[in-house]
């Protein structure tokens, strides 16, 4: 889950804060993937790839609706966030044998045939965004799902434009540098509205699509609009700056956040599902069917 840009980079923060990333998972993280899930309707018995499964949101509930026949292939870039999903397990389900979970490259990710794919906030860390939500339609099996997860273009907005104020304001020359590379980076051309995200999973070849915006907003307190910082990856804008520096950003955020009566955060999503044409060739040569019995990756 996360933002695409300068790609390792983003990861490495994610590792570097995990702890902050899943003190997010009640308020952020477990409502989007639960909201996800229930579009993606995983069934009992069914073969499942969960692309960026971050720290096992998504996957999780998956594993529990596919029950002990089917099968979650969890696959996450980040060695850090398959530890936290496999800690998670443990502590919120204990024995849960059909969750697999793999630290690997979901883009260079094999098997196919699945009968679910979703990837929740994930493409945004695609070099490519629509060569990687291209490759993971290609793991589904003919008649199979494709579910997606993006941030709605109004998601942390207000939010983000009062954290790079604070930080110009009292980050020095260090904040100034941070958020001009914030503000200069590339960012993929994902769809922002509904009907562009229908339009875009017909462009990838998938039918019977559907898709919606699903609003939804936090209130904030100041220990919640920090933790929003640290947890996701506008962190990196305070990441270089002293512990002085920092305090100081903290400070003057929160004070921009009242001076602009910002008592709310927006985290809206956008969701869609669509499905592979019955008609579509079969790979052959990988099969998630086979690989369901065999021991997952290290």
């Amino acid at each position: 889950m996360g933002e695409q840009s300068d790609v390792r980079g983003t990861v490495r923060h994610f590792v570097e804060h995990a702890s902050a990333f899943t003190e997010l998972d009640p308020v952020v993280w477990d409502p989007i993937s639960m909201a996800t899930v229930l579009r993606s309707a995983p069934q009992f018995g069914e073969l499942v790839l969960d692309a960026c499964c971050g720290n096992g949101a998504s996957a999780l509930a998956t594993a529990e609706l596919v029950g002990p026949t089917g099968v979650v292939d969890a696959v996450d870039l980040s060695e850090t966030m398959i530890e936290l999903a496999r800690e998670r397990v443990e502590r919120e389900a204990g024995q849960l044998p059909q969750l697999r979970l793999h630290a690997a490259d979901v883009l260079e990710w094999e098997p196919t045939g699945y009968d679910l794919v979703q990837c929740v906030l994930g493409v945004f860390f695609f070099p490519d965004a629509d060569a990687g939500a291209q490759r993971l339609v290609e793991r589904a099996k003919p008649g199979g799902r494709f579910a997606v997860t993006l941030w709605a273009p109004t998601a942390l907005r207000e939010f983000t434009k009062a954290l790079c104020d604070a930080v110009e304001s009292e980050g020095g020359d260090i904040g100034a540098a941070a958020v001009a590379d914030y503000r200069d980076r590339s960012r993929p051309e994902l769809p922002e509205t509904p009907g562009a995200l229908g339009q875009w999973l017909g462009a990838l070849g998938l039918e019977h699509t559907r898709s919606e915006l699903v609003p939804r907003h936090l209130d904030l307190d100041d220990d919640l609009a920090w933790k929003l910082v640290v947890g996701m990856s506008r962190a990196r804008l305070i990441a270089d700056l002293d512990d002085e520096a920092r305090d100081a950003v903290a400070a003057r955020f929160h004070e921009i956040l009242a001076e602009r009566k910002i008592t709310r955060v927006d985290v809206s999503t956008l969701i869609g599902v669509g499905h592979v044409p019955a008609s579509a060739p079969a790979n052959a040569n990988s099969n998630a069917n086979a690989n369901a019995n065999a021991n997952p990756p290290r």
